[in-house]
């Protein structure tokens, strides 16, 4: 085994595991902070795929529009599942605060209705973004030799929102609002604070992250339906790994992940798929709070 190839699996380990921390940072959003059970989560990855492409598809055969129809398709799966999740929370998850199983049940009901529609408008056959040329081809990668540029820019998206909520949640009014409704909702309320409204706004935020992870995912490898449970799983296990609420352990839990995944493919490749769960059972039994949530008051 040469250090290239070591170094071009553990690579791959880290944008697969970039992919990932977009993705679940928007479930850490919704069940970490929030604590709403929101089990249609990879639906909505599911969700901003299909639109992103619906819109793509047109403007990338357009002379005109070409040059931006993957920014556009971006902009539009982003937006379109932020209001889907906005939807979501008014008309049926906000008066059900408190209430895991029904918002459980729900949202699983909620993920097969989506499933449901995707497939009879736009049918089973898997489809593919073209990244745009910026983003397009190989780059010379130190110690590894020539590598995707998409995947380097998964790991720089993946940075760059990690950034930004950790500034969010911390830095700003609305940041301080979210963590103490999450401390006290009662006395965050009797402030004078709308804490539905926040809901509403972290959801959105949290359902918008998904459906940019779906365009990105769908950039990177094709996308068909059935994916959902699959992301639905990968962002479960990487947010009690990590431990919920916190972005930093979202991060480290989507970097053990996303390496387990690709070096057990490589070192065991039948049993690889057991890697993930050993690692969240291994952490439930020393750290039941993940590896960087905080321990229940």
């Amino acid at each position: 085994m040469s250090l290239q190839f070591i170094l071009t699996v553990t690579l791959n380990g880290l944008t697969l595991a970039a992919l990932y921390f977009i993705v679940a940072s928007g479930f850490s959003l919704i069940f970490g902070l929030m604590r709403t059970v929101n089990m249609a989560h990879g639906a909505l990855y599911m969700v901003g795929a299909y639109v992103g492409f619906a819109v793509f598809e047109p403007l990338y055969a357009s002379d005109s529009w070409f040059p931006y129809a993957w920014f556009i398709a971006i902009l539009a799966g982003i937006v379109a599942v932020a209001v889907l999740g906005v939807a979501m929370q008014v008309v049926f998850l906000g008066w059900m605060q408190g209430q895991e199983l029904r918002q459980a049940l729900v949202t699983i009901g909620l993920s097969i209705i989506f499933a449901d529609q995707l497939l009879a408008h736009f049918g089973g056959s898997p489809f593919q973004f073209f990244a745009p040329d910026i983003l397009f081809g190989p780059v010379q990668v130190p110690g590894i030799g020539r590598y995707p540029v998409f995947r380097l820019f998964q790991v720089a998206l993946a940075i760059a929102v990690g950034v930004g909520l950790w500034l969010l949640l911390n830095k700003t009014r609305l940041g301080i609002m979210v963590r103490a409704g999450v401390d006290d909702r009662q006395m965050l309320a009797a402030c004078g604070v709308n804490v539905p409204l926040i809901a509403v706004t972290v959801f959105a935020l949290g359902a918008g992250l998904a459906g940019l992870g779906g365009v990105i995912g769908a950039t990177a490898q094709p996308m068909a339906l059935g994916v959902d449970a699959r992301f639905l799983l990968i962002s479960l296990v990487v947010v009690i790994v990590g431990g919920m609420g916190s972005i930093g352990g979202t991060a480290l839990g989507a970097i053990l992940i996303g390496l387990a995944e690709q070096w057990g493919q490589v070192l065991f490749p039948t049993y690889s798929v057991i890697l993930t769960f050993v690692i969240m059972a291994a952490v439930l039994a020393v750290r039941p709070q993940g590896l960087m949530g905080r321990k229940p008051v």
